[in-house]
């Protein structure tokens, strides 16, 4: 994403891991009944659409994959590639003090929420996205600040960790 600040200055960012931060949150508020891996992935990557663009074009386009449609598109498609892996995974969590079941439904519901919570930040502020595609336009454009709402990201991720750790410290001790 290019981001311009007052300065004139301009950054290029392919990537913004910035939604991890709803997403652990959502994740850990919700927890069991959020797919931790289907909600964390499914937070970025509809962004692998501009950083393409940012690479072939020299601009990132938030375009067809930024929309509702489009991304209900990406979370079906995310969960039918992580339902045959969702053992492994679930083993892999357990390390990290996460005791899961999971199954497609969960996967999906999971995703979508990933998704479609990376679609609804990024409305506030980029001009190219039509997040209600096939409707043109982008009626959500700079009614939130980019600051507030990388700001929200930022503390989400905070207060998700905390959560976290709070979660794993009731565990062991039970």
């Amino acid at each position: 994403m290019l981001r311009y600040f007052p300065s004139g200055v301009v950054i290029k960012v392919p990537f913004t891991p910035f939604h991890l931060g709803p997403a652990l949150l959502i994740g850990m508020i919700f927890f069991p009944y959020v797919d931790l891996v289907a909600i964390f992935i499914s937070s970025v990557i509809v962004d692998v659409e501009p950083a393409y663009f940012l690479y072939s074009t020299g601009r990132p386009v938030h375009g067809f994959l930024h929309s509702y449609m489009g991304g209900t598109l990406v979370a079906f498609l995310l969960s039918c590639a992580l339902y045959p892996f969702r053992r492994t995974y679930c083993e892999i969590l357990r390390i990290f003090g996460m005791k899961q079941e999971t199954s497609f439904r969960k996967i999906l519901l999971s995703s979508l929420v990933g998704v479609y919570s990376h679609i609804f930040l990024d409305s506030f502020m980029y001009p190219e996205m039509e997040p209600f595609y096939p409707m043109h336009g982008n009626p959500l454009l700079g009614v939130i600040k980019w600051t507030l709402i990388y700001d929200f990201c930022m503390w989400a991720f905070f207060v998700g960790t905390i959560v976290y750790a709070v979660r794993v410290l009731l565990r062991r001790s039970s």
